[in-house]
C-alpha cells in the first residue's frame, strides 16, 4: 500500500485548479475507459466502464444510487437516463459541483462536501458507487464505513480503484507510485488484498474482485495524445505550465508517469463489488 498525507481541501483545490484541463483531456467522465472488444473509441470505452459498474451494482429502474466522488455528474446522468436510477452525487470540488448542478437532469441531484462527513441519511440508498474516488479519501476505513451507513441492508457497493502492485520494486515505488499519489492528490493506493479487507471490515460480503488493468491501460496513451495536442494548439496550457503559482502543474508529468506505471506493471486497476450484511 502507498500512502500520502492529504486533506480534503487539497483534493478540492486539485480538481478546482485543473477544472478546464480535466474536461478538455478526459471529458465529462473523469475516469478510465474500459476496452472490452478493443476497437471502442475513448468515449465508448468510458461509457462501457459505467455500464460495467451498473451491472455489478444491479442498478435498474428506480434504484436509489449514491455516486461517491461524482465529478462532473456525467456518470449520474447516464445512470438516470439509461437505467432509470435516481442518483445523488457527492463531490468535494466546488468547480465540479457547479458544473454538475448546472447540468443536472431528471433523476439526479448533487451535494457539495466531504464524503467522510456527509449529511446523507442512514440506509437511504440501494447502491453506492465510487469510480476512482476512494483513493482521494484521507481515511479509507471511514470511506467504507460511510458507504455502509448510507446503504440499506442488502445494498451493494461497487468501487473501481487505482491499485499498487503488492510486489512493486523499490524503484517503482519511489519514482512512480509515490509521486503519482502526491501529484494526483491521492491519500492511498492499496492492493487487491487491501480493498478486499476494507470491504469486509466495514461489514460487506465481497461478491466480485476483477483485475481490469489490461482493459483500462489504453486510457493513458489516449489522454497523453489529447494533452500534447492541446499543448500545441491552446496557449492556456503553456501559460499554466510556466506559471509558478500553478500548484498542480506537475500533473502534466504525472499523466506520462501513470502511463509508464501501467506498462511496467507497478500499477493495477480493480473493480470490486460487495453486499452489505
Amino acid at each position: 500500500m502507498i500512502e500520502a498525507a492529504l486533506r480534503p481541501a487539497e483534493v478540492a483545490s486539485h480538481y478546482d485548479e485543473l477544472d478546464c484541463f480535466y474536461r478538455d483531456v478526459w471529458g465529462d467522465h473523469v475516469h478510465h475507459g474500459l476496452w472490452v472488444r478493443g476497437d471502442e473509441t475513448r468515449d465508448e470505452a468510458t461509457r462501457e466502464l459505467v455500464r460495467h459498474v451498473a451491472a455489478r451494482g444491479g442498478i435498474g429502474h428506480g434504484a436509489r444510487v449514491c455516486d461517491i466522488g461524482c465529478g462532473y455528474g456525467a456518470t449520474a446522468r447516464m445512470l438516470a437516463a439509461d437505467f432509470g436510477a435516481r442518483v445523488t452525487g457527492v463531490t468535494v470540488s466546488a468547480a465540479q459541483f457547479e458544473y454538475a448542478a448546472n447540468m443536472a437532469a431528471e433523476g439526479t441531484s448533487f451535494v457539495e462536501g466531504d464524503w467522510l462527513r456527509n449529511p446523507l441519511e442512514d440506509g437511504a440508498f440501494d447502491v453506492a458507487i465510487a469510480i476512482e474516488s476512494s483513493e482521494h479519501m484521507p481515511d479509507i476505513r471511514e470511506f467504507f464505513r460511510q458507504a455502509a451507513r448510507v446503504l440499506r441492508p442488502g445494498g451493494r457497493l461497487v468501487v473501481t480503484a487505482w491499485l499498487a502492485h503488492p510486489r512493486a520494486s523499490t524503484v517503482q515505488r519511489k519514482w512512480l507510485l509515490e509521486p503519482i499519489c502526491r501529484e494526483g492528490r491521492m491519500a492511498v493506493m492499496g492492493s487487491f488484498d487491501d480493498y478486499r479487507g476494507w470491504f469486509e471490515e466495514a461489514g460487506f460480503e465481497v461478491e466480485s474482485v476483477e483485475n481490469m488493468s489490461e482493459q483500462v491501460h489504453r486510457t493513458w496513451p489516449e489522454c497523453s495524445k489529447r494533452f500534447v495536442a492541446k499543448l500545441l494548439r491552446d496557449p492556456r496550457y503553456i501559460r499554466f505550465l510556466f506559471n509558478r503559482h500553478s500548484s498542480n502543474r506537475v500533473f502534466a508529468l504525472t499523466i506520462f508517469r501513470i502511463w509508464f506505471a501501467y506498462r511496467s506493471g507497478a500499477m493495477q486497476y480493480g473493480i470490486f463489488s460487495g453486499v452489505k450484511r
